[in-house]
């Protein structure tokens, strides 16, 4: 346990300090001044440690990561950030926990035997059964009452599940109304019905029923709302969110702009407009007051006591805002998501002879259930449970979900069947073996291919996240893959706007999937699709770009919750979720993957192993060589460029509107150029002189007076009389 090392040595030394500092007293390296000036090779925990510096620092951000060390500012110098002891790293040097945590994630490998009984009902029933794998067929009629089915990316998961529900409707008997089939988003429950009225054939298997969590909750509720309430009570919608938290903020004289901006730091306000923030700083409020309710506790301000004077204003306006939300819904007759799943499992243990009966229940996307979920099929207590999950892909870890019912599954039922689905049948090989190695920790049996193909895995240093955007860009228009069939993913919701600000310069057709937003129209048809990935999970596209592979997006250090963050509400590993995370995104591809970072290196995520995999020949060199065959003469035009994206910007795009599109690019340079100069000149960081999105609306509305720049996002009065002739200079040059 040698992260305890580190937190006793910050816990050992009298002040904040750096992380070279910190890393240099782990090693006892007494060349370093503050060492000997401070006397800190006088402690007990100097020079403990012997790891290298790149392998120390790795420990010491899973530390921050997971929220055992603060970084803070020096007062008076808010750009001096030091690192400091929390109060939950205090906690855990007395009661360690995050060891066990990580060894939780070691699934135990269990081979799927195809027993001789197996083979002959195979054989049965093979008409039913033909084009499916063997550990498909078993998990379509395995009879045990537990089955747990691990289900890999692209492995068919939800195809089995339905054909179970087919083979014990049409094979066993079993009447459709005795199974119920439970997932979890809206989307998923309309596929699940889709693909079961198509394998049906008859009216009769139309009858299973299909629910999300919510939704049957809600119909218990409706049924028995006389049981329940005492009045008429209905689910509230958006609209009704943002009324009651705005009525919050007025009766404490806020508005949503001033609430905004107490809530979120300037680097989290950047890149998102005022509707987004809102957005999440309303969605936030429920969280809070959600979380609450599951632990079955009052809103409360209790834990004030380990927060600094910053984080209790924050943490006040949203408990102030919860404690509003709770009475006005009650008033109202009102009720949100966690109030069914609550109220449901109160009804059920009051009145146990209302709790439905199932001879069959199924589950999807079981490593996302939480503790509430689980206690309702306690409840339910079906005679028959079918799970079907993948560990690999458990990302929601931030909002409530827990791994460790999925892991744990065969330690609650001793007697179940657990069945490993390894085939995959999206990726070719050499991506298969790509997703494999990005995971490899988990101890999971790895995902077998079916499919053959040329390898088209590559890795990019770029100059800049700008010089990012502008690569993707071009190697979109370069290529003949399909739109619909092109993702570009990014970790934040932040990234993915300015994505989509750099793809309207560029005039790439593209639609947005956000995990904020809170109803996505989804046209894929014809359109790239930009999306974090958290919003992309369960999707699947040819061509597949991740962006911003560097240390800083993976793992996320920022957060775009701060009172989640503030309150370390979530107890779950988030470095290993984000190692999950980064495997979401890389299995969505079928044929291509391109990963680029800015930087000194990327992620850490990519390991040794990883790039031998994508090869030691010049990344750009690769490029440049499938650019020139996919687009001939633009193709060509566009390779040449392809090898400075290391140093900045690419410029000279050609093609269908080559002309156009390289006055577009070059314009965007001009202005960069022009504000880096100021930056150094004034020594200020470039994006104070003016952010990129200021400077995109300025390329794309081509302004020809003073008056037009008013209405350039970010350019206030005070900028335009400053710089506004400049950049009209700079336009019309």
């Amino acid at each position: 346990m040698d992260y305890l090392i580190v937190l006793n040595a910050l816990k050992e030394i009298p002040f904040g300090v750096g992380k070279n500092l910190l890393i240099d007293f782990l090693t006892g390296n007494k060349t370093n001044a503050s060492v000997v000036k401070n006397r800190l090779h006088l402690k007990k925990t100097f020079g403990s440690m012997s790891y290298g510096k790149d392998e120390l620092n790795a420990v010491i951000d899973s530390l921050i990561l997971n929220g055992m060390i603060r970084v803070v500012s020096l007062p008076g110098n808010r750009f001096w950030r030091v690192l400091e002891l929390s109060s939950r790293g205090r906690k855990e040097i007395l009661e360690p926990t995050m060891h066990k945590r990580k060894l939780s994630f070691n699934f135990k490998e269990t081979k799927t035997e195809i027993t001789e009984n197996d083979r002959k009902l195979f054989e049965k029933f093979r008409g039913f059964l033909s084009g499916f794998n063997d550990e498909q067929k078993k998990s379509i009629t395995c009879g045990k009452k537990q089955v747990l089915c691990i289900a890999g990316p692209g492995s068919g998961k939800t195809t089995v599940l339905t054909k179970r529900i087919e083979f014990f409707v049409k094979h066993c008997c079993v009447d459709p109304k005795r199974i119920l089939a439970i997932t979890f988003t809206r989307k998923a429950r309309q596929e699940m019905e889709s693909r079961i009225k198509e394998l049906s054939g008859d009216k009769g298997l139309d009858l299973a029923r299909v629910e999300t969590f919510n939704s049957f909750c809600e119909k218990i509720l409706r049924h028995h709302n006389n049981i329940v309430y005492s009045r008429p009570v209905k689910v509230l919608n958006y609209r009704d969110r943002i009324s009651l938290v705005n009525r919050a903020l007025s009766g404490n004289g806020l508005n949503m702009h001033q609430a905004v901006s107490n809530y979120f730091s300037p680097a989290q306000r950047r890149g998102k407009t005022q509707d987004q923030l809102a957005n999440i700083f309303v969605n936030d409020c429920f969280f809070i007051r959600d979380f609450f309710k599951f632990k079955n506790k009052p809103i409360t301000g209790s834990f004030f006591d380990v927060l600094n004077a910053d984080h209790k204003k924050t943490v006040k306006i949203v408990l102030t805002v919860c404690h509003f939300i709770e009475k006005a819904m009650q008033k109202q007759g009102l009720r949100d998501f966690a109030d069914q799943l609550v109220d449901t499992i109160g009804l059920f243990e009051k009145h146990r002879e209302l709790i439905p009966s199932f001879d069959h229940v199924l589950i999807d996307e079981y490593h996302d259930v939480n503790s509430t979920q689980i206690k309702l099929v306690d409840l339910l207590s079906p005679k028959n449970l079918f799970c079907v999950g993948d560990p690999r892909q458990s990302i929601y870890g931030w909002r409530g979900s827990d791994i460790k019912y999925i892991l744990n599954f065969e330690e609650k039922y001793p007697d179940c069947e657990i069945i490993t689905l390894k085939k995959n049948y999206r990726s070719t090989k050499h991506i298969v073996d790509f997703i494999n190695t990005s995971i490899k920790g988990m101890g999971l049996p790895d995902l077998e291919s079916v499919l053959t193909g040329k390898k088209d895995i590559f890795l990019l240093k770029c100059g800049s996240a700008e010089s990012e955007f502008d690569f993707v860009a071009k190697r979109i228009i370069a290529s003949r893959v399909p739109r619909e069939e092109i993702f570009v993913l990014a970790r934040t919701n932040k990234q993915l706007n300015e994505l989509s600000q750099a793809m309207n310069v560029y005039g790439v057709s593209h639609i947005v999937r956000s995990d904020e937003l809170r109803k996505t129209t989804y046209l894929r048809e014809g359109n790239v699709t930009l999306a974090t990935i958290h919003a992309i999970k369960g999707l699947e596209a040819e061509m597949v770009f991740v962006m911003g592979c560097n240390g800083a997006n993976f793992p996320c250090k920022g957060s775009e919750h701060p009172v989640i963050e503030i309150l370390n509400l979530n107890d779950y590993d988030k470095e290993e979720e984000e190692k999950r995370l980064f495997y979401v995104a890389l299995s969505r591809a079928k044929k291509s993957i391109c990963l680029t970072y800015s930087g000194k290196k990327p992620t850490n995520f990519i390991t040794k192993d990883m790039l031998e995999l994508i090869g030691k020949d010049s990344v750009e060199k690769n490029l440049v060589s499938r650019a020139k065959k996919q687009s001939g003469k633009a193709g060509n035009a566009i390779a040449s460029k392809v090898v400075r994206a290391g140093g900045g910007a690419v410029s000279g795009l050609y093609g269908k509107k080559g002309g156009e599109t390289g006055h577009v690019a070059s314009l965007m340079k001009r202005l960069k150029d022009w504000r880096l100069a100021l930056s150094k000149e004034q020594g200020v960081p470039a994006f104070m002189v003016m952010h990129d999105r200021t400077l995109l609306n300025i390329v794309q509305m081509n302004p020809a007076t003073l008056v037009d720049l008013k209405n350039v996002h970010g350019l206030g009065p005070a900028k335009i009389e400053k710089y506004g002739q400049k950049i009209l200079d700079i336009v019309n040059g």
